[in-house]
Protein backbone atom coordinates (compact mmCIF):
# COMPACT_ATOMS: atom_id res chain seq x y z
CA UNK A 1 0.00 0.00 0.00
CA UNK A 2 1.28 3.44 -0.90
CA UNK A 3 1.86 5.85 1.97
CA UNK A 4 0.51 8.86 0.03
CA UNK A 5 -2.15 9.13 -2.63
CA UNK A 6 -0.91 10.41 -5.97
CA UNK A 7 -3.30 12.30 -8.16
CA UNK A 8 -2.84 12.33 -11.90
CA UNK A 9 -3.43 15.18 -14.33
CA UNK A 10 -7.02 14.20 -15.09
CA UNK A 11 -8.00 14.31 -11.42
CA UNK A 12 -6.34 17.69 -10.88
CA UNK A 13 -7.95 19.10 -14.03
CA UNK A 14 -11.36 17.78 -12.97
CA UNK A 15 -11.06 19.29 -9.52
CA UNK A 16 -9.95 22.64 -10.97
CA UNK A 17 -12.84 22.70 -13.45
CA UNK A 18 -15.26 21.75 -10.65
CA UNK A 19 -14.03 24.63 -8.47
CA UNK A 20 -14.38 27.01 -11.40
CA UNK A 21 -17.93 25.79 -12.11
CA UNK A 22 -18.92 26.17 -8.45
CA UNK A 23 -17.53 29.72 -8.48
CA UNK A 24 -19.55 30.61 -11.57
CA UNK A 25 -22.73 29.14 -10.05
CA UNK A 26 -22.07 31.06 -6.83
CA UNK A 27 -21.69 34.34 -8.77
CA UNK A 28 -24.89 33.62 -10.70
CA UNK A 29 -26.84 33.02 -7.48
CA UNK A 30 -25.34 36.16 -5.98
CA UNK A 31 -26.37 38.27 -9.01
CA UNK A 32 -29.86 36.71 -8.93
CA UNK A 33 -30.15 37.57 -5.22
CA UNK A 34 -28.98 41.15 -5.78
CA UNK A 35 -31.57 41.69 -8.51
CA UNK A 36 -34.31 40.32 -6.24
CA UNK A 37 -33.17 42.57 -3.37
CA UNK A 38 -33.41 45.58 -5.70
CA UNK A 39 -37.08 44.77 -6.26
CA UNK A 40 -37.06 42.67 -9.43
CA UNK A 41 -39.43 39.75 -9.71
CA UNK A 42 -37.64 36.38 -9.52
CA UNK A 43 -38.77 35.36 -13.02
CA UNK A 44 -37.65 38.65 -14.55
CA UNK A 45 -34.28 38.43 -12.77
CA UNK A 46 -33.76 34.90 -14.11
CA UNK A 47 -34.72 36.01 -17.64
CA UNK A 48 -32.34 38.99 -17.55
CA UNK A 49 -29.47 36.81 -16.35
CA UNK A 50 -30.25 34.26 -19.08
CA UNK A 51 -30.19 36.99 -21.74
CA UNK A 52 -26.85 38.23 -20.39
CA UNK A 53 -25.43 34.69 -20.53
CA UNK A 54 -26.63 34.23 -24.11
CA UNK A 55 -25.13 37.57 -25.17
CA UNK A 56 -21.78 36.65 -23.61
CA UNK A 57 -21.92 33.26 -25.33
CA UNK A 58 -22.68 34.93 -28.67
CA UNK A 59 -19.80 37.38 -28.29
CA UNK A 60 -17.43 34.51 -27.48
CA UNK A 61 -18.66 32.53 -30.49
CA UNK A 62 -18.21 35.56 -32.75
CA UNK A 63 -14.69 36.18 -31.47
CA UNK A 64 -13.75 32.52 -31.84
CA UNK A 65 -15.08 32.51 -35.42
CA UNK A 66 -12.82 35.40 -36.38
CA UNK A 67 -9.90 33.84 -34.54
CA UNK A 68 -10.42 30.58 -36.45
CA UNK A 69 -10.61 32.51 -39.75
CA UNK A 70 -7.39 34.35 -38.90
CA UNK A 71 -5.62 31.11 -38.02
CA UNK A 72 -6.83 29.51 -41.27
CA UNK A 73 -5.49 32.45 -43.28
CA UNK A 74 -2.17 32.27 -41.45
CA UNK A 75 -1.94 28.53 -42.14
CA UNK A 76 -2.72 29.13 -45.82
CA UNK A 77 -0.10 31.87 -46.03
CA UNK A 78 2.46 29.65 -44.33
CA UNK A 79 1.67 26.79 -46.67
CA UNK A 80 2.04 29.00 -49.73
CA UNK A 81 5.36 30.42 -48.51
CA UNK A 82 6.63 26.93 -47.71
CA UNK A 83 5.80 25.51 -51.15
CA UNK A 84 5.59 28.29 -53.77
CA UNK A 85 5.96 25.78 -56.60
CA UNK A 86 2.55 24.35 -55.78
CA UNK A 87 0.94 27.61 -56.92
CA UNK A 88 2.71 27.43 -60.28
CA UNK A 89 2.17 23.72 -60.91
CA UNK A 90 -0.33 24.50 -63.67
CA UNK A 91 2.16 26.70 -65.52
CA UNK A 92 4.76 23.92 -65.74
CA UNK A 93 2.39 21.58 -67.55
CA UNK A 94 1.35 24.22 -70.11
CA UNK A 95 3.04 24.06 -73.51
CA UNK A 96 5.47 26.80 -74.46
CA UNK A 97 6.89 28.19 -77.69
CA UNK A 98 10.49 27.13 -78.34
CA UNK A 99 12.92 25.48 -80.73
CA UNK A 100 12.69 21.68 -80.53
CA UNK A 101 13.42 18.52 -82.53
CA UNK A 102 10.63 19.33 -84.99
CA UNK A 103 11.59 22.98 -85.44
CA UNK A 104 10.16 26.06 -83.76
CA UNK A 105 6.74 25.35 -82.28
CA UNK A 106 4.57 24.80 -79.21
CA UNK A 107 6.12 22.04 -77.05
CA UNK A 108 4.92 20.49 -73.80
CA UNK A 109 7.11 19.30 -70.94
CA UNK A 110 7.60 15.84 -72.47
CA UNK A 111 9.06 17.38 -75.65
CA UNK A 112 5.97 16.72 -77.79
CA UNK A 113 5.05 19.39 -80.28
CA UNK A 114 1.48 20.64 -79.69
CA UNK A 115 1.01 23.57 -82.08
CA UNK A 116 -1.88 23.76 -84.52
CA UNK A 117 0.27 23.45 -87.67
CA UNK A 118 1.56 19.98 -86.80
CA UNK A 119 -0.22 17.39 -89.02
CA UNK A 120 0.67 14.54 -86.61
CA UNK A 121 -1.13 16.21 -83.71
CA UNK A 122 -4.88 15.32 -83.72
Amino acid sequence: MKPTAHTNFAERAGRTLGRMWRGIVRLDRKAHGLLIVQGWAPGVASAVLLVIKLVVLGVLAYASLWLAALLALLALAGWSVRDPAAWNAEDESKPEWREGHGGFGLYDKSEWRRDMGDPDNP
